[in-house]
């Protein structure tokens, strides 16, 4: 069986080659172990209609959360006698399941890797906006130990409002717990984990009365967009923000528009909704076009990193592991877990992920 894996990263071919090579000799893995030998055939760009016709020979397609799989290459991969699209991410935003569905293809993602990888980067990108060590860093580096700028809030007792309580948001939670923070969470599926550590209260009540908003959603037309000029208006004035979860989940023109009238009083993000064309690439000798991420980028209390939560060796090691797994469900035809299109009938079993649109 052959696997093609596109957007291949140093660290993809690395720990994916790592864990096959562990099942191949026999070596049980931390989570189960991946029986069949699969060929890896790695290419470092992004899957789309131009490079699709790079799939032919394969089984089997490895994507990540930039490749597009909309209906068009989806039926082409289809042509080419691919049957299987594998994610190494829990997001799905950029598959079409319908199309898949239609097509007969087999679909999985990893649904869970190291939840608290991301949780433990949402809180140090928090910190590091409130208490400026960004800035402070830069700073001794030129011989200035000035303080004046860099004053912070102390954690304890503030607010925190957690919008999306599936295994990241419940993460983060437990560990605000231990900086003494008051917890409110919003989630149209309450987890009943959170209820140790905050209560559930609408998404205007969570706005107005949190310091700090760290979002933990996926990407769904429910959700897209759910941070606009009407909620960063009800959101309490010098209030900050923080998103490691979807990009889309932001409307970039009014958070610009809240930062440049200080009602928003920082944004921390490690995802953008127009990273595509720019995330997990070296673009530092190119002019950047993107106007409203270099717009961003100019403020002094806007933190963006290149969608890195995940990235840990035990988050990779996860991947890796469940991807191989997963395409091991497909190779004996065992139903899987991690499926987004029910195997045999191929019935679309996304019905409950899209009844519950702030969870991840």
């Amino acid at each position: 069986m052959k696997l093609a894996v596109f957007s291949a990263k140093p660290y993809d071919k690395l720990f994916l080659t790592r864990v096959q090579t562990a099942a191949d000799e026999g070596a049980t893995t931390s989570s189960g172990q991946v029986h069949h030998h699969v060929e890896l055939i790695f290419h470092e760009f992004s899957l789309s209609l131009d490079t699709v016709a790079l799939a032919k020979g394969a089984d089997a397609v490895c994507v990540f959360v930039n490749d597009v799989l909309d209906e068009h290459v989806l039926t082409e991969l289809h042509t080419l006698g691919v049957h299987a699209v594998l994610l190494r991410c829990a997001g799905y935003n950029n598959v079409d399941l319908k199309a898949a569905d239609r097509l007969g293809l087999f679909v999985a993602n990893v649904p869970s890797y190291s939840p608290e990888a991301v949780a433990e980067f949402a809180m140090a990108l928090l910190q590091t906006l409130n208490r400026n060590t960004h800035r402070a860093y830069n700073r001794v580096r030129e011989g200035n130990f000035s303080l004046d700028g860099l004053l912070g809030k102390t954690m304890r007792g503030k607010t925190v409002g957690i919008v999306g309580t599936g295994k990241i948001g419940i993460a983060l939670a437990r560990i605000l717990n231990g900086f003494g923070c008051r917890m409110l969470a919003y989630d149209p599926y309450p987890n009943s984990l959170f209820e140790t550590y905050g209560e559930f209260v609408p998404l205007e009540a969570l706005l107005e009365q949190s310091d700090f908003v760290s979002l933990h959603c996926p990407l769904t037309d429910g959700t897209r967009h759910i941070i606009n000029e009407k909620t960063l208006q009800q959101m309490k004035k010098g209030a900050m923000l923080v998103n490691t979860s979807r990009g889309g989940l932001i409307h970039t023109k009014s958070v610009i528009a809240a930062l440049k009238s200080r009602h928003l009083g920082g944004l921390a993000l490690d995802v953008y909704e127009a990273e595509g064309q720019l995330f997990y690439a070296d673009h530092s000798d190119e002019i950047i076009e993107d106007d409203e991420l270099m717009r961003l980028m100019t403020f002094p209390n806007v933190l963006v990193c290149g969608h890195q939560a995940f990235f840990t060796e035990e988050a990779l090691t996860e991947i890796a592991e469940c991807t191989l797994r997963n395409m091991d469900d497909f190779i004996r035809r065992n139903p899987c877990k991690n499926s987004l299109v029910e195997s045999g009938n191929h019935k679309l079993v996304l019905s409950k992920r899209a009844s519950i649109p702030v969870r991840i």
